[in-house]
């Protein structure tokens, strides 16, 4: 940014509204002190008054508050000695900010409090003599009484302050209610300090700094209130808010010290690195005190979890452990606080503060559903897998009969954490040795160890064989050896496992028809084999690269003998499943297997009746724990089938039924499948909860650039699906910085950019907006299909234009009509030559469609794109049906927007005679879109009705009355039954309006 030189007074007011629109800090701070010098070489006093207002300005709105006091007194004292020298907008200026001097001396310690009174009763008297409300006045002095910790005067200032009335001096309607719903919270009414806010939350108040201020305020009152999704919604919405303006530390702080409280500790500490300065900037010492206390609050969290010695964000110039800053912190938070105590006579403030650094968790876990880098915090929830409490002084022998009785529990209804309660077995048996176990105590604990190693499994199943005959149960040693072998395969070594396999096979059935063993052992031995024949399916599957139900080839030998194996498996299980919970369990997955079998073979709905039989019998069973893989699978399936009822039922089955033993991953994938079932069948809200655990659980897993990323990108489109715009925005923004192409395709990364465009402009960020959809345009333009080319490059033109920036927006709309054109897409092509028309108006200074020339060239370029739009409706206009009524509706608004644009292009010079042929011009387009709208009946009545009383207005211009009260009239009769819709109420009262002009003459 250039320095001022030589401005003239329109000039320099110029250059201070360009200033006061650019970020606050000290770069805006420096120019308003440059301005500054230029105002004092006009020599014009209301110069040097308006500059010097100026810098108050930004000053009170940046970290550099302190020094507004000068200023404030240069106006004061200019007032004073020459209160003619002010307009009427300076007068009411300068008595404006006596508020912001009284609030901004609390601020400042240094400030004695006599001379903050002093100021309160110079306040109140110049308020009097310039004949203001005492409204502002009571407030200003409710705020110094609450400082100093005087209740009773507050009390009274209080309800003076309500009780006076509302005038020009008085705070808007927005930040009044921020104060009064924050005295309600601080005095312990949480309810009646929202319902106070609720109006700035709505947005029926809002100004420069709220509803910012009021959603970082309502942050804890909600925690406390346990109303968690409003909190989540209110820090997403209101940290994009309060994120550039560096004047809101204090209401930053409060987003720190949501996140620290609600289980988003990692992110507490990414806000904290993405504001280093507000360490150390000294500006405005109060709201510096506040950060610090919240500083103190995360790192002693932190530290308490165990994470004292984690490098965190601190002040520049050295590295910083959490333990390091927390004390840190905590000296220069107490440290202000006494300053402030010494000033007021009470110690208030440091019992506030400490208050605020002891706080502890209002909630044990918030998902927002924004990345957060993890933090290795060994995050407990509520849902987290449960172990087994040992007894007391677990590790003793004495304490050994009741594990072993507790894992004999476990194990014998299958329970999943039974292979942890047989480690704890071993842990107490320690270098004591086995002895006090019998052969059969040993064994089982082998067995379950190995269990636990999963493919690494297989000498510890062999160890246990052997254990199992030591104790006389040849069965179970087969049923061993039969889980070793598929350990072998789990390790991809699947036919070495199903040679392994064969022997224990064989003998078990021998054993088993001659009685020397039971059901179990027998069942147990063929699942095993079972499951090696399958996992064989599933590698040719692989190798072939899809089903292995052809009809040659190793994959269909392989289908077919793991079918076999399966039907033999439920053959022997299936009788004898009422009366054993583990047969049960081999009688169901044999159901399951010939489900997965049919899968792969392409029969989708025998796989969905199968699987379904197996998850009941599971259930049935009382092991439902089981069920949860194939309930997962089943959803699946029945999405595939389109029957999302049984695929939502099988997905909340799958997580109620694993919800307490399932890792983070699994967490995640199930509640993904919910949620995009639920969003799906339009059901966005619940598929957002849904997403947002998904999102949870997938950083939790570790797997938050893959899975969390995906469910981010499903979150922020639930959320905008239900115009949560701000909250969308924070989500995708997030999602986005871990989407990838090889990992989640071009075309989530062009839908979450798409999306992002969408909330951006719902939020007034047009720039932003346009630099989102042309980076997905040009990711689409790759694309063999040219569709979402053409609309992304036309929704990028859109709000390019409404940026402000007409020769980019005019360029994006002539790639969208070339798109548009070579698709076939008239609509589209129309649509961006009528844009294009209108920014070449706009641009008359700046001629956005070249360098030829002013005002002039402007029209014309406009004119002849116009021109080109009605060409091209007719070109196309020869369709019949639906399509051919849609090319009449464009020509017809083309028409319309044509008049427009030329009644609009009077140049201000004109004569009568140029102004009655531009006129009757834009008449006659007026009359053809009439007509055009009228060939489409009811379905245009109100764009007919619009483009005539705009061609009434031109036949009363044309000094034509009975033909602009003839179109009046028609109006009026096209509404004859009236009604409440507003486009009706409009036209009518528009229509009356014409005729009254009419009849006026």
């Amino acid at each position: 940014m250039s320095e001022p030189t030589d401005l003239d007074f329109d000039a320099l007011r110029r250059a201070m509204q360009e200033n006061y629109e650019q970020p606050e800090g000290p770069a805006r701070n420096a120019r308003a002190e440059q301005l500054l010098i230029e105002a004092e070489k006009l020599n014009i006093p209301l110069a040097v008054i308006e500059a010097l207002g100026h810098q108050l300005k930004v000053y009170n709105y940046s970290s550099e508050k302190d020094r507004m006091f000068v200023p404030f007194a240069r106006l004061l004292r200019m007032w004073d000695e020459r209160p003619e020298d002010f307009d009427e907008y300076e007068i009411h200026s300068l008595h404006w900010v006596f508020k912001w001097v009284s609030s901004g001396m609390l601020g400042q310690p240094h400030i004695p409090l006599a001379s903050i009174e002093k100021w309160l009763g110079e306040m109140e008297h110049r308020y009097r003599l310039a004949g203001h409300s005492e409204r502002a006045v009571r407030a200003a002095e409710f705020t110094v009484a609450r400082e100093v910790g005087d209740l009773a005067r507050a009390e009274r200032a209080y309800t003076a302050w309500l009780a006076a009335d509302r005038d020009s001096m008085a705070d808007c309607h927005a930040c009044e209610l921020h104060d009064q719903g924050g005295w309600r919270a601080e005095r312990g009414a949480d309810a009646e300090a929202l319902e106070l806010w609720r109006p700035v939350l709505e947005g029926e108040y809002t100004c420069a700094h709220e509803p910012h201020a009021v959603l970082a305020s309502s942050l804890l009152p909600l925690l406390r209130l346990g109303r968690t999704d409003e909190a989540r919604a209110h820090h997403l919405r209101g940290f994009r808010l309060v994120r550039p303006m560096e004047s809101m530390r204090g209401a930053y702080a409060d987003h720190v010290e949501f996140c620290a409280l609600s289980g988003n500790e990692a992110r507490a500490l990414e806000l904290l690195a993405e504001r280093p300065s507000y360490f150390t900037d000294s500006g405005e010492p109060r709201s510096r005190m506040d950060f610090l206390a919240v500083v103190a609050l995360l790192a002693d969290r932190l530290t308490s979890l165990g994470l004292g010695t984690r490098t965190v964000p601190g002040p520049a110039g050295r590295t910083w452990t959490a333990a390091e800053l927390a004390a840190h912190a905590r000296v220069e938070a107490l440290s202000l606080a006494g300053r402030f105590d010494a000033r007021n006579g009470t110690t208030r403030v440091s019992e506030r503060i400490r208050r605020r650094m002891d706080r502890q968790p209002l909630v044990e876990r918030l998902p927002l559903g924004v990345r957060a880098e993890r933090t290795g915090l060994a995050t407990a929830t509520a849902t987290a897998p449960v172990r087994p409490s040992p007894a007391p002084g677990a590790g003793s022998g004495a304490d050994l009969p009741a594990l072993l009785a507790e894992a004999r529990r476990l194990s014998a209804v299958l329970h999943p954490e039974s292979v942890a309660a047989w480690a704890a077995v071993a842990e107490a048996v320690g270098d004591a040795g086995d002895r006090e176990l019998t052969p059969r105590d040993r064994a089982e604990m082998t067995d379950h160890e190995a269990m636990g190693l999963g493919p690494d499994g297989v000498e510890l199943f062999a160890r246990a064989a052997e254990l199992y005959e030591e104790a006389g149960d040849p069965g179970e040693a087969l049923a061993a050896r039969a889980r070793g072998a598929y350990a072998l395969a789990l390790s991809g070594r699947s036919e070495e496992a199903l040679a392994a396999v064969s022997e224990p096979y064989e003998l078990v059935l021998a054993l088993f028809a001659e009685g020397a063993t039971g059901l179990r052992q027998a069942a147990s031995v063929l699942v095993g084999r079972a499951r090696i024949l399958l996992q064989r399916v599933h590698e040719a599957a692989g190798t072939n690269g899809g089903g292995a139900g052809g009809d040659s080839g190793g994959g269909s030998k392989a289908s077919a003998a793991a079918r076999t194996s399966a039907r033999e498996l439920l053959a022997l299980a299936g009788p004898g499943a009422a009366d054993d919970l583990l047969v049960a369990s081999r009688a169901a997955e044999a159901r399951a297997m010939l489900g997965e079998l049919a899968a792969l073979s392409g029969d989708a709905e025998k796989a969905a009746e199968l699987l379904t039989e197996a998850s009941e019998a599971f259930v049935a069973a009382g092991v439902p724990w089981f069920a949860v893989e194939y309930e997962a699978r089943l959803t699946g399936l029945a999405r595939h089938l389109g029957d999302a009822e049984a695929a939502e039922r099988a997905a909340r089955a799958a997580l109620e039924h694993g919800a307490p033993f399932m890792e983070a991953t699994g967490h995640a994938q199930l509640h993904l499948q919910l949620a995009e079932i639920l969003g799906a069948t339009g059901r966005f809200g619940p598929a957002a909860d849904h997403a947002l655990e998904a999102s949870h659980w997938a950083d939790e897993g570790g797997e938050s650039a893959t899975l969390g990323a995906w469910a981010r990108h499903q979150l922020g489109g639930f959320l905008l699906r239900q115009d949560r715009w701000a909250e969308a925005a924070e989500v995708l923004e997030s999602a986005l910085a871990e989407l990838s192409a090889d990992t989640h395709g071009d075309g989530a990364i062009v839908q979450t950019r798409w999306w992002l465009g969408d909330c951006l402009t719902e939020l007034g960020e047009h720039r932003e907006a346009a630099e989102h959809w042309l980076r997905a345009a040009d990711i689409a333009r790759r694309w063999p299909e040219q569709q979402d080319h053409a609309t992304l490059a036309h929704l990028a033109a859109e709000a390019l234009g409404h940026a402000g920036l007409l020769r980019e927006a005019g360029q994006a709309y002539e790639r969208a009509g070339e798109l548009w054109l070579t698709l076939g897409n008239v609509h589209g092509l129309v649509r961006s030559l009528r844009a294009r028309a209108w920014l070449a108006v706009r641009g008359e200074s700046e001629d956005v469609e070249g360098d030829d020339g002013p005002t002039g060239a402007g029209v014309d370029v406009a004119r002849e794109l116009m021109t080109r739009a009605v060409d091209a409706c007719e070109a196309g206009g020869a369709e019949d049906g639906a399509a051919g009524e849609m090319l009449v509706a464009e020509l017809a608004h083309t028409h319309r927007q044509f008049g427009d644009l030329v009644a609009r292009s009077v140049p201000g010079d004109a004569g009568d005679e140029a102004i009655r042929v531009l006129f009757e011009e834009a008449l006659g387009h007026l009359t053809l879109a009439v007509s055009g709208f009228l060939s489409l009946g009811e379905d245009a009545l109100h764009d007919r009705t619009g483009a005539q009383l705009a061609a009434g207005w031109l036949e009363a211009d044309l000094e034509r009355p009975e033909r602009a009260a003839g179109r009046a009239r028609a109006v009026r009769d096209a509404y004859a039954g009236g009604g409440s819709d507003e486009v009706v109420v409009a036209r009518l009262a528009e229509a009356e309006r014409l005729l009254r002009a009419v009849e006026e003459g």
